[in-house]
């Protein structure tokens, strides 16, 4: 970010801030999108001076107390398949009475579970406005995990919840012409940024490719994520597969874990399970890999492209997502059409083969990934709070951080700012 950005973006955090009660059923230290994208916001609305009031389930092996005034703690239940992960339990009445005693400006609901739905309850009781963030694409995962049949029942609940909220925040214009598509209003964009001084190709490391068995020439094919079913990690070995053909110094290295963990380590016992890898471990991976593959159709954006992006790597992924929007074919990534495996392979067999091709992606990748500054990101999501606040009082704002908002509002120059899209159909 310049300068001049910086600085005009400083000067329109409004005086006192906002109160905000932010919802969601996962944080750090859990490792997963959400969570890092919802550490993000809140790290970065805190920044600019608001009160976030974080509301999350216990996690089961955390301290009994609680020592961060700003954090309330509700009780969960472990989620199937997800290690270490909760959901919040019911707890519209213990939200109610704690917005009572301290009433947020407005709510945020991140995540979809029982406690984001005691979180819109509640806060419609109170009269007080609701936002919501689209972040995983469940109505999908069912037919990942053999309940198919409850497709329309997962996306009816969805959309009946997120419905209810004044404004629904998507990473892609993509996805909201999806959700539009299948009734949900008052959508919204506000994308995704990545930290590119953490994931950055300095980070290169010849010490772990020699643990990975490769020297500077060799070639480190790369996954990161949940080595799981819905992230169509079949894909991945049969495009490592074809790279084998023309080139056998290549390896195939899984940063990640999951429930095909234990299985995919028996069929490839040749690859390199590094298993969770967090903070500078994570960029080290990334930056010392070559080719990153990432065939998932189930992600609302993955943070993981625009991370890859950011460490210098030649990808190969489908149009979809946060690849969708980001990388341009053959300039900074590689792309296919969603679902189309021979074109995926293609691509990725393209990539390990043609030196040059890769070496100018990789490059391409890194200079595109430094726009996706993350000050910019928060300051889309700031101004749909204000604009979700005015909506539900517009004669009747008294809060300090509100005269600020005349000043949020208008988008800087050179700065595009969340879209309000065509598609969406406010009530």
């Amino acid at each position: 970010m310049t300068d001049v950005l910086s600085q005009a973006i400083e000067r329109t955090a409004a005086p006192k801030g906002l109160r905000i009660a932010f919802v969601t059923e996962t944080f750090a230290p859990e490792i997963n999108g959400v969570a890092m994208t919802a550490g993000h916001f809140v790290r970065g609305l805190r920044q600019r001076g608001h009160n976030v009031q974080l509301i999350r389930p216990k996690q089961r092996h955390a301290p009994s107390s609680n020592d961060d005034p700003n954090t309330v703690l509700v009780s969960g239940l472990p989620i199937p398949n997800y290690p270490g992960l909760q959901f919040g339990l019911p707890c519209a009445s213990t939200l109610r009475r704690l917005w009572v005693a301290q009433r947020p400006d407005i709510v945020h609901v991140v995540t979809e579970g029982p406690l984001g739905w005691s979180a819109v309850r509640a806060a419609h009781k109170l009269n007080i406005p609701v936002t919501s963030g689209f972040h995983t694409n469940f109505h999908r995962y069912t037919a990942h995990y053999g309940l198919g049949w409850m497709q329309h029942i997962v996306n009816g609940y969805l959309r009946y919840l997120h419905n209810r909220t004044k404004c629904t925040m998507v990473p892609t214009r993509a996805l909201a012409l999806e959700l539009d598509r299948l009734g949900y209003r008052n959508l919204c964009v506000v994308s995704r940024g990545v930290d590119t001084q953490l994931f950055n190709p300095s980070r290169r490391d010849p010490a772990l490719r020699a643990q990975w068995g490769v020297n500077d020439h060799g070639l480190v094919v790369l996954y990161v994520g949940r080595l799981a079913a819905e992230k169509n990690i079949r894909t991945v070995l049969n495009a490592f597969a074809a790279i084998r053909a023309y080139r056998r110094d290549a390896r195939l290295v899984f940063v990640g874990d999951g429930p095909l963990s234990d299985r995919l380590k028996k069929q490839q016992p040749d690859a390199i399970f590094c298993g969770v890898q967090r903070a500078e471990g994570l960029a080290q991976h990334y930056a010392s890999a070559d080719v990153f593959l990432f065939p998932s159709l189930s992600e609302t954006f993955g943070n993981v492209t625009s991370e890859a992006m950011a460490s210098g790597l030649g990808i190969a992924a489908y149009h979809h997502a946060a690849a969708g929007e980001l990388i341009t074919h053959n300039v900074d990534g590689c792309v296919a059409s969603p679902g189309d495996e021979r074109a995926f392979v293609g691509m990725a067999v393209t990539l390990a083969s043609e030196a040059g091709l890769l070496t100018s992606i990789r490059s391409a990748a890194r200079a595109r990934a430094l726009s996706l500054d993350w000050d910019r990101v928060i300051y889309s999501f700031e101004h749909e709070l204000f604009e979700a606040i005015q909506q539900q009082a517009p004669q009747s704002i008294q809060h300090d951080a509100l005269a600020a908002a005349p000043c949020v509002a208008p988008p800087l120059a050179g700065f595009q700012r969340t879209q309000r899209s065509p598609w969406a159909r406010r009530r």
